[in-house]
């Protein structure tokens, strides 16, 4: 299947940046692009043609860390700092959630997603086989774990269930749905598991060329307690078990301090900065120019929505560009392009998606059209700074992932919206009620 969509203004990077085709046309062919020009293709019919006139469409956005099926915690907990949030509020409710609950959360979870304009994300939740059945079905794109946790110091390695269900879940799912479901490693963090699990999972994740998930430094008390039990940082905890030694990913690295930073260049781990589950807890700011100009890659995660709490990636841009200007007091530092480089390139780097987050001619076809013609889009002078400081999630008109039309103009077409909605009312009655 062809499809040719018209009149769009198309938002392309190249060796100098993001740029904007005025007019333009793409072209689609199965799952990749195969035309962007503001030039009108010469012959090689399309099966469909579409109309965008008024429309910009930019690369689909990708959430690099999350969890997913917390929609169904939105709210939980709040005012609370992490520690307390997490173990006395969060966790006795997770305790409540099974596979059905799942199910539910991850289709609740993909609605807001698509309706925002993220067509992939990086997950880190529980009964994950079950989210990969979903996004199979519902089309988006994931990269999925099994979360490894050890709280038992003394646990021993081979005893861990954790990670023999993490090795299992990647052995069968890991390039699921044609690829787009990809399956990661992840080690909670360095306060929830102990030396022996992390490093034995370290190997693993080395010997099959893995991706390792882990949160970092998200606090300053989880940033000392760990100095004062082992003598070390955290990022040194996980660098000194082999952690670093493959493909690895830290979410929030808050705390982090200039050694951790030179330790993450050194080891070639990527930065997920979460800034509104940052605020919203009280953690902190990450120091994210330190990590661009070490030379770090940067990607864009919401968290998850009982910390956020919702999973609109337009509001995490937002918050990036004008949060580390405040901070710092200088206008200059976080430039649009940066912040849009970090919401989808950056994202597929960290996902390992080659041919993902840039639309050009053999990329994959996932991008999102915005509606224009609305107040706070007009008039359009700077494409890059209208996304960034203000369009909305809600202006998000069609949503597509590898060619396939997911959402469009507020319907959802590969998704039940009806039964989901009364799924999560019986849910929330069985936890809450």
């Amino acid at each position: 299947m062809r499809t040719l969509y018209r009149n769009a203004d198309i938002l392309c990077r190249g060796e100098n940046g993001w740029y904007l085709l005025k007019n333009a046309c793409l072209g689609v062919n199965g799952a990749v692009f195969d035309y962007v020009s503001e030039t009108p293709p010469e012959g090689g019919p399309y099966d469909e043609t579409v109309d965008l006139r008024g429309k910009l469409v930019m690369p689909g956005l990708i959430n690099c860390h999350t969890h997913a099926p917390m929609v169904l915690l939105r709210g939980v907990g709040s005012d609370l700092p992490l520690q307390e949030w997490l173990f006395k509020k969060v966790m006795p409710i997770e305790d409540k959630l099974f596979e059905d609950e799942m199910r539910v959360g991850t289709e609740l979870a993909a609605m807001e997603m698509l309706a925002g304009g993220t067509v992939s994300f990086s997950d880190m939740y529980f009964y994950p086989h079950v989210t990969a059945d979903v996004i199979d079905k519902v089309g988006m794109k994931a990269n999925l774990n099994r979360p490894v946790q050890a709280f038992d110091p003394n646990e021993k390695a081979c005893d861990n269930r954790r990670v023999k269900e993490a090795v299992a879940f990647y052995d069968a799912y890991n390039g699921a749905a044609d690829g787009r479901i990809l399956i990661d490693f992840c080690i909670h963090a360095e306060y929830t598991c102990n030396e022996e699990v992390t490093r034995y999972l370290a190997d693993i994740v080395r010997e099959k060329h893995g991706n390792l998930h882990i949160h970092l430094s998200e606090t300053e008390r989880e940033h000392e307690e760990c100095r004062n039990k082992y003598g070390k940082t955290p990022a040194r905890w996980f660098a000194d078990l082999g952690a670093f030694d493959s493909n690895a990913f830290a979410a929030h690295c808050v705390a982090v301090d200039a050694d951790d930073v030179a330790l993450l260049r050194e080891k070639g781990v990527a930065v997920v900065h979460n800034p509104t589950s940052n605020m919203k807890l009280g953690s902190g700011f990450a120091p994210v120019q330190a990590f661009i100009d070490a030379g770090l890659t940067v990607a864009l995660g919401t968290d998850g929505a009982a910390s956020n709490n919702n999973l609109n990636m337009f509001e995490e841009m937002h918050l990036s560009a004008i949060l580390h200007n405040g901070l710092t007091q200088d206008p200059t530092v976080m430039k649009p392009g940066s912040v849009l480089d970090m919401a989808t390139v950056n994202g597929a780097a960290v996902q390992r998606r080659a041919g993902c987050g840039e639309i050009r001619v053999g990329n994959r076809a996932d991008f999102i059209a915005l509606d224009m013609l609305r107040p706070h889009l007009t008039p359009c002078l700077d494409a890059q700074a209208l996304l960034v400081y203000s369009a909305q999630g809600s202006d998000v008109w069609m949503t597509v992932c590898d060619g396939r039309v997911l959402y469009k103009d507020g319907e959802y077409l590969t998704i039940d919206a009806e039964r989901v909605y009364h799924d999560v009312a019986r849910v929330t009655e069985k936890l809450y009620g």
